[in-house]
């Protein structure tokens, strides 16, 4: 069964406990965006699993550097997860998964920015990371002309595990997940509603039906 993620862009630990506590029913798992943990530290991976230790708590860190280091302290702070950027060296990836092997978690290989999401996907899952992420950041979906399109033909192609992170809506996401996703990564279309609950439910009623 193919997970619901999502993606809590918010800067600070009380919004993201807020928004967490309202959309937990129907999430698989919980991502702490880049700017939060930037914004507030490990202590806001800590306190999202004190909060939900029966979900898997997803820590954005985006690593391009010193792999198993960063990966170490997200695990230590209750990260279940944690990403490394696919531009990243494959040394760095490796590292990352030394320290998941070690606290038995795991590495998401973030392909944002990347010239070939597809190629890099298949390359790095050989290094033993959890699924790669078919990533088009906000920066790039704001670009004239984009579409999910894009990413939904590229998990078709990929063969591997991946996740869509890019502008995932109720719209769109039975496409996301016939494509082959196992996680469909959902951000404004959750945070941005004007009731978040009902619309993650919504997300989860539509994936369960695929």
């Amino acid at each position: 069964m193919a997970k619901l993620q999502v993606a809590i862009d918010l800067l600070t630990t009380e919004e993201a406990l807020a928004l967490a506590a309202k959309v937990a029913p129907y999430v698989d798992i919980i991502e702490l965006g880049t700017p939060l943990i930037k914004n507030m530290g490990s202590s806001v991976i800590t306190a999202m699993k004190n909060a939900h230790p029966d979900k898997l708590v997803f820590a954005d860190l985006k690593t391009a550097d010193a792999g198993e280091l960063e990966a170490d302290i997200a695990f230590k702070a209750g990260a279940d997860l944690v990403t490394v950027m696919g531009a990243a060296g494959n040394a760095t990836i490796i590292g990352a998964v030394k320290a998941a092997k070690a606290h038995g978690k795991g590495v998401v290989v973030d392909t944002i920015g990347y010239p070939d999401r597809v190629k890099r996907a298949q390359e790095v899952t050989e290094l033993g990371v959890e699924f790669v992420e078919l990533h088009a950041g906000l920066d790039e979906q704001w670009t004239a002309g984009y579409s999910i399109q894009v990413l939904i033909d590229e998990a078709a192609r990929a063969g591997v595990p991946v996740s869509i992170a890019g502008g995932v809506n109720i719209d769109n996401i039975t496409a996301v997940i016939k494509a082959g996703a196992q996680v469909a990564v959902a951000g404004a279309a959750i945070y941005g509603a004007e009731d978040p609950a009902a619309a993650a439910k919504a997300l989860r009623e539509a994936i369960d039906a695929v």
